[in-house]
This record gives structure tokens, C-alpha cells and sequence, in this order.
């Protein structure tokens, strides 16, 4: 019988938003916000109930967190994940497969039925995410066809999935000074 990890995954807790920060910052530096993900995810909150943190096990420290947003695509209701974050010295353990996993069986059972992202095929294959053929969903801004993945939580619901990728709901005002820094 294996040993547990070191770690546990938690529902992320509202004294962890700094700490999410500053991991996301240190793992994708200011460039993040450039990005078509992150245009979606300004004035829009996480899903609350699929905010997930792994925290060792011994000193509670944050070792990585997974978020999934709402989006819309076509006008379907469906999940961005990310961002997916880990402290660099411990990526390669586990960590990042686990808090998407968790998060993904989250997901399934608040009754979502497809969950989207743009990342690297070859990681995100590893918890059933797949190339999208080109085209089907279009983001905001630029974005590489080939970076674009899904994931069906429910046989076959990517099969009819496609149109614009839009903000399911705004949750707080999106501010012009976000928008001219190319935060939206």
C-alpha cells in the first residue's frame, strides 16, 4: 500500500485569495492577463464550490490551486478551468493532476457538462482533456486552435458544443483601467 501525499486538497477558503495571487503571479507573470482566459474571467467570480487548493499537509502552506469559471459557448452554459498553479520546485509530483481531478469530479457532480481550456495537450490528455477541432469554440482574441482542449462531463456534450466563447455573467464592474491595461 502506497503512502499518502504529503498534501491534501481542500476547497479553496476566502483567506486564501492572496496566496492564489501571488502563486499565479509567480508562475505566470504579468503577460497572464493578456491572455483570452483571463479576458473571460474579468468581473466574473469563480464557481465557489469548484475553487480547490493543496495545502501540505503538515504546515498547511499552499502548494497549488485549481479555479473553473463559468462561461458560455454558443450560448451553452459550461467551465473554463484554470488558472491550474503549482509552486515550482514541486511540479512533476502529482500535484496539478490531482487538483484537477478534484476538480473535475466537482464539477460533474454540480451538474456541469463540459469544461474548456487552453494549455498543453499532452498534461491536460493525462485527465481526459482533448484538441477541439479547430474553430468549433472561438475565443476572445488571439488564441492557438491547437492550445484550445475539452472535456465532456457528460457523454458526448462536446460533440454539439461550439460557437463564441463568452463571460456566462459579470459579477463586478469591469473597470476601464483594467481594460486599458489589456486585462479584458
Amino acid at each position: 500500500m502506497s503512502e499518502p501525499p504529503p498534501w491534501r486538497i481542500r476547497l479553496e477558503q476566502p483567506g486564501d485569495a492572496a496566496s492564489i495571487e501571488a502563486l499565479a503571479a509567480m508562475v505566470f507573470g504579468p503577460g497572464r492577463y493578456a491572455k483570452s482566459a483571463y479576458r473571460l474571467r474579468e468581473g466574473v467570480d469563480p464557481d465557489p464550490r469548484l475553487g480547490f487548493v493543496a495545502a501540505d499537509s503538515a504546515s498547511q502552506a499552499l502548494l497549488g490551486s485549481v479555479r473553473f469559471w463559468p462561461i458560455t459557448v454558443g450560448g451553452e452554459t459550461s467551465l473554463l478551468l484554470g488558472p491550474l498553479a503549482v509552486q515550482p520546485g514541486l511540479r512533476g509530483r502529482g500535484i496539478g493532476i490531482a487538483l484537477m481531478q478534484h476538480g473535475i469530479d466537482a464539477a460533474k457532480a454540480c451538474g456541469y457538462a463540459t469544461v474548456l481550456l487552453v494549455g498543453d495537450e499532452p498534461y491536460y490528455a493525462r485527465v481526459g482533456f482533448a484538441r477541439l477541432p479547430p474553430s468549433r469554440v472561438r475565443f476572445p482574441g488571439p488564441v492557438n486552435v491547437t492550445r484550445v482542449l475539452g472535456l465532456s462531463l457528460v457523454s458526448g456534450a462536446l460533440l454539439s458544443l461550439s460557437g463564441a466563447v463568452t463571460r456566462a455573467r459579470i459579477d463586478h464592474p469591469v473597470s476601464a483601467q483594467a481594460a486599458a491595461l489589456g486585462k479584458i
